[in-house]
C-alpha cells in the first residue's frame, strides 16, 4: 500500500483532465448539438434567417425561356442556372435586371472545373486536358456552353 500514492495521484490526473474536457466541451459545443444525432437543432434556423441569394431555375425561365429550353435538350439538362451564372436573386428581382444583369463566366476557367482530366472521375464523364485541347481558348469558342457536343 506505500505505493498506493502514485495511483492516487495518476486517478486525480485523469479525473482533473475528464472534468476540464467537459467544462471545455460545455463552453465550445452549440446548444441544441446532438438532439436530432449528429446535427445540431438551430442549424436549421440561422439558414433560414440568411438572405435569399438564388433564383432558381423556375425564376430565370420567365425571362430567359430560350436559353432553359437549349439547355433541357443539352448534357447539362441538370445543372442548374446559378451553377455557373452564380446567385442572381438580385438580377431576378429587379425591376430593370439590365442594372444587375451578371457577368458572364470565363468559360476556359469555369469548364475546367468539372472537366478538367482526373482519373477520379468516373471514366464515362466527359474529361480533357484543357491545357493540350484547347490551347488556352476559352471552351464556348467552339462549344456552347448550354448545349455542348464533344
Amino acid at each position: 500500500m506505500k505505493d498506493a500514492a502514485h495511483l492516487i495521484r495518476l486517478a486525480a490526473v485523469f479525473a482533473a483532465g475528464f472534468i476540464a474536457f467537459l467544462l471545455i466541451r460545455q463552453a465550445l459545443v452549440p446548444a441544441g448539438f446532438g438532439k436530432y444525432g449528429h446535427f445540431r437543432a438551430g442549424a436549421l434556423d440561422d439558414i433560414r434567417a440568411r438572405k435569399v441569394s438564388f433564383a432558381g431555375r423556375e425564376q430565370c425561365a420567365i425571362c430567359h425561356d430560350d436559353r432553359v429550353k437549349e439547355l433541357h435538350a443539352g448534357k447539362h439538362a441538370g445543372v442548374g442556372c446559378e451553377a455557373c451564372h452564380e446567385a442572381q436573386a438580385k438580377h431576378a428581382q429587379l425591376d430593370d435586371p439590365s442594372t444587375g444583369k451578371p457577368v458572364l463566366p470565363d468559360t476556359k476557367v469555369l469548364c475546367a472545373r468539372c472537366h478538367e482530366k482526373n482519373n477520379a472521375k468516373p471514366r464515362g464523364f466527359p474529361q480533357v486536358a484543357t491545357a493540350e485541347h484547347s490551347g488556352g481558348e476559352p471552351c464556348k469558342s467552339c462549344h456552347n456552353p448550354h448545349s455542348p457536343k464533344l
